[in-house]
């Protein structure tokens, strides 16, 4: 007989920002606190919901919380802005936050004309100087994105602040490993996918000589109730919306480009959602009975995970999502 390997319990995460109004941010973070949850995650799509001001929001309305940017543009602010606001928050909150910062998506920076000639450079360069910066350190250099002329932070950071970095596709993944204190995983990954990602992580880590532990946080479109098809329901709409935008490393390693090509082709992204094969719903998503939510969350432990960050919906029902999940999700997630 097969003896299953304990893991161990997951930190879970509540996502916080985009579709969810600025005025229920407080609310739903006292809330998400005082009922057990262990980090919240503000994400920063555009054009939505801020991540700094709604993270300074959060932090100043509860008490011990664990609370991430998740993620920031890195282009959307210069690097030195970005370490400043960093620094600004680690300060009056030490201990508590965590820089996530991604590139964003490649539409919206293209709206604003920010979308930069190599995405690679870009992460490179903003991690690295917002990492600089936070030390103290005084920055004079011209990159291929950013510039810096004598740019020291008055107020650098007192205890270091993890940074984070939200990405998806190989190389990004092992320049995380390489620069980063951690790495988030979009919505809509898949066990195999948390998996190949924790391979590629590694072999940065190992090429920088790095052998600290690497903090991996996997977001999920999330759904809970006690009749499964309303949760699955759901979550249908949303993955359908991200999944729309294309293939990428995750679908590659989940093995269904071609499908969503096809389905595209065929249906169009306006409908795309509802010819979603049943079973991305169940692998791509946590959605179901209180019972089959904590047991996915266990999955994505297993499959490497550090962070489960739960993206509620429907936004509109969050107190709901919330005290349901702490009354009978995370005591089973105890056991």
């Amino acid at each position: 007989e097969r003896i299953k390997t304990i893991m161990p319990k997951p930190s879970i995460g509540l996502v916080m920002g985009s579709a969810i109004a600025p005025e229920q941010l407080i609310s739903g973070a006292s809330t998400a606190e005082s009922v057990g949850f262990d980090e919240i995650w503000l994400a920063e799509d555009y054009f939505f919901t801020g991540g700094i001001s709604g993270a300074t929001m959060v932090l100043d309305a509860t008490s011990k919380i664990k609370v991430a940017t998740g993620i920031v543009s890195a282009v959307v602010r210069h690097p030195a802005v970005l370490a400043m606001e960093i620094s600004t928050l680690s300060r009056a909150h030490p201990g508590r936050f965590t820089a996530g910062i991604g590139l964003g998506v490649p539409a919206w920076l293209r709206q604003m004309g920010l979308h930069p000639p190599s995405s690679l450079a870009a992460m490179r360069e903003c991690v690295e100087a917002v990492r600089a910066l936070l030390d103290g350190q005084e920055l004079t250099f011209e990159g291929s994105t950013f510039s810096f002329d004598k740019v020291q932070l008055t107020y650098p950071e007192v205890l270091p602040t993890p940074l984070h970095m939200g990405v998806s596709g190989p190389k990004m993944l092992q320049l995380s490993g390489r620069i980063a204190d951690g790495t988030v995983l979009s919505v809509a990954a898949s066990h195999d996918y948390v998996r190949w990602a924790k391979q590629q992580i590694g072999i940065g880590a190992e090429a920088a000589g790095r052998t600290e532990k690497h903090h991996i946080t996997v977001f999920a479109l999330y759904s809970v109730d006690k009749d499964p098809q309303v949760a699955r329901d759901a979550v249908r709409g949303p993955l359908g919306f991200y999944k729309s935008h294309g293939t990428n490393a995750l679908t590659d390693v989940y093995g269904n480009s071609a499908q969503i090509e096809d389905l595209l082709a065929k249906y169009g992204a306006d409908s795309f959602a509802e010819h979603l094969p049943s079973q991305w719903i169940e692998d791509l998503t946590i959605a179901g009975t209180p019972e089959e939510c904590a047991n996915k969350i266990k999955d994505f432990c297993e499959a490497g995970a550090d962070t489960v960050a739960l993206f509620p919906l429907p936004t509109e029902k969050i107190d709901d999502l919330i005290a349901l999940t702490a009354r009978e999700v995370l005591p089973i997630l105890d056991t």
